[in-house]
């Protein structure tokens, strides 16, 4: 009789964890397909053949395919967004916690491709599902507030101006940090450079990252260097 409590418990373990497996493979394949296609140009049937599942199972996970798509955006951006919580500046100097988030975006978008092309992906679309879907501005909020917390550091110490706003920099750092992988081939057909991953990854990251400080640097801490 234990015995087969034993086994009854195994199995309805294994049975309670094969929803969650099935949602992460779909969502695996379905970042993998968006990523090369776009949400237009993506498959359902090609998502369902790279998990060897249906239509209807990825429509009884996920409703719909654009829900499917809404899912791949939080995803994403989730995980950039929790890799940057782990980045543990606290203990660093305003510029280097600074230079530490520049370099670790620029390698972040060297080494997940995907990420960067579901932005360009979305981009083409002119935004339409990010602006459908508030939950993607709070999912990417926590970027914001960890550079305004450095920035304000810097401030304090007169190390960094006082007429920065964090959204600014953001955005600069992802402007000359995905630059290296969407213009790669282009860029690298017309100059013969080799870029992204091919590319000199370490001295382009720390030129991004110099670039980055100098603008923010007060004119005193520029004086005085």
């Amino acid at each position: 009789m234990a015995t087969q409590l034993r086994l009854s418990h195994a199995t309805g373990m294994r049975k309670r964890k094969a929803p969650e497996a099935n949602r992460s493979r779909i969502l695996a394949a379905a970042i993998a397909e968006f990523a090369a296609c776009g949400f237009k140009g993506a498959s359902m049937d090609a998502i369902a053949a790279r998990t060897s599942t249906t239509r209807a199972l990825i429509n009884y996970y996920f409703a719909s395919k654009e829900r499917l798509y809404l899912a791949v955006l939080v995803h994403v951006y989730a995980e950039i967004r929790e890799a940057e919580r782990l980045l543990d500046l606290d203990h660093l100097l305003p510029e280097e916690a600074i230079r530490r988030i520049v370099e670790f975006t620029y390698s972040y978008y060297v080494e997940h491709e995907y990420f960067v092309r579901l932005v360009v992906a979305e981009n083409q679309a002119k935004g339409r599902h990010m602006k459908r879907f508030p939950v993607l501005r709070t999912v990417n909020r926590p970027i914001v507030d960890l550079l305004g917390t450095v920035i304000a550091r810097g401030q304090a110490d007169g190390t960094f101006r006082a007429d920065v706003d964090p959204i600014d920099v953001h955005m600069s750092i992802a402007a000359l940090g995905m630059f290296n992988v969407t213009n790669q081939y282009t860029f690298g057909a017309i100059f013969q450079r080799a870029m992204g991953a091919k590319g000199d990854a370490p001295g382009r990251r720390r030129q991004v990252a110099d670039i980055i400080l100098s603008w923010l640097k007060s004119e005193s801490v520029c004086q005085s260097q």
